[in-house]
């Protein structure tokens, strides 16, 4: 797939100045219109005011585009024939010369490819309720990419310690940004334990070095909580999600419809509570990214 830098990225990579990956799914799949484009084009303000020079990656006829013009952003947030871009989705994007939006694997392929070390994101996929066998493509993604990823961990809506333990037996160190747990996206906490605890950007940059100096080829997944004032607390999140995921039942929604259906219920049926707190949370991780990646 041909890989097309604006220029800004170009010479941020050139001259060798911090950059942050940010994905576009959340633009086109992840947030309701004009919000989708008003935090996106936040996200790349905040990262900027934060040391760093934003690249948000997607797909507009078969090509990569790494950096992304305020009309490619406009078109993401508003055309209804962007195809969600995976792993898998890539030569098919490409052959058939397709308009996507990167997920969480897509934009750290594209990222790492670019020479780009930092990615910020809201959640990662992980492993679905249920039986266990349906596993999110960004999982063994982790596994295989050696970049920085910052997240407020999965997304509520799957299962949170299945996730944490495919993310320990592949090798993937998950570390808390100023916290002791895994977040769990909404909710600040999950009662599941983080590898280390990471309290500044220095110590963020050594475990960098490190994992460099190694040459090991997995993800640092550094999780950021979401802001105090706009968590949602996870007993009243559960109620409201087994609910929701009766409903998906119901209406026979499965695969890859399910994780925007789930999280669009429970954005009704919380008030807008967990929009706002999605949004938060995504900006906050573009801050504490761009500081990560003007450290290192």
């Amino acid at each position: 797939m041909k890989r097309n830098l604006s220029d800004e990225v170009s010479g941020a990579i050139h001259f060798e100045k911090p950059i942050v990956a940010l994905e576009s799914t959340v633009i086109s799949h992840g947030l309701p219109y004009p919000q989708n484009l008003e935090t996106a084009r936040r996200l790349e303000r905040l990262v900027r005011e934060n040391g760093a020079i934003p690249a948000t990656i997607a797909i507009f006829g078969g090509e990569a585009y790494i950096g992304l013009s305020d009309e490619q952003l406009e078109e993401l947030a508003k055309s209804p024939n962007i195809r969600k871009i995976s792993r898998r989705d890539m030569v098919i994007a490409a052959a058939r010369k397709l308009d996507g939006a990167t997920t969480v694997a897509g934009t750290m392929i594209l990222a790492h490819a670019a020479g780009i070390r930092v990615f910020a994101t809201g959640g990662i996929g992980g492993v679905h309720r249920g039986t266990g066998s349906d596993v999110s493509a960004d999982l063994p993604e982790l596994q295989r990419t050696p970049m920085i990823v910052v997240c407020s961990g999965a997304k509520i809506v799957l299962d949170l310690p299945a996730t944490r333990e495919w993310l320990e037996t592949w090798g993937v160190t998950v570390l808390g940004w100023k916290c002791d747990e895994m977040p769990a996206f909404y909710s600040r906490t999950s009662g599941l334990p983080v590898d280390a605890r990471i309290d500044n950007e220095s110590e963020l940059a050594r475990f960098a070095d490190m994992q460099k100096e190694m040459k090991l080829n997995t993800t640092l997944l550094l999780t950021v909580p979401v802001p105090g004032i706009f968590e949602v607390p996870s007993e009243e999140l559960e109620k409201m999600l087994i609910e929701s995921l009766k409903k998906a039942a119901a209406e026979k929604i499965s695969g890859k419809d399910v994780t925007p259906f789930l999280l669009s219920e429970l954005s009704e049926r919380s008030g807008g509570r967990t929009l706002r707190a999605n949004i938060a949370l995504l900006e906050n991780n573009a801050k504490v990214a761009a500081r990560i990646a003007a450290a290192l």
